[in-house]
């Protein structure tokens, strides 16, 4: 299963880590093992590591119609979005 990591800045990191909004939209793509990242240094950067079923479940997930509600609910900034695949899949 490929590894992806998302890099993103949001309004407030502890809204964003007990947001439900991420693993609700994420579990329709049977994404799974979402673990979530701060900046020790306590800037609004926060990151995942996602598994994901293939890889061409990601353009799917982030064309979602709930997605740009669930980034405006959890105060992603989504101009600020980084997505890296896992390297020789």
């Amino acid at each position: 299963m490929p590894t992806v990591l998302a890099f993103h800045e949001v309004e407030n990191v502890d809204h964003w880590l007990t947001s439900p909004k991420r693993a609700e939209l994420f579990g329709k793509y049977d994404v799974t093992q979402i673990r979530t990242f701060t900046d020790p240094k306590g800037s609004n950067r926060v990151g995942l590591i996602l598994e994901v079923p293939d890889l061409a479940v990601l353009p799917k997930v982030l064309a979602d119609e709930q997605m740009p509600a669930a980034m405006q609910a959890d105060g992603v900034r989504p101009e600020t979005l980084l997505i890296l695949e896992e390297a020789g899949r």
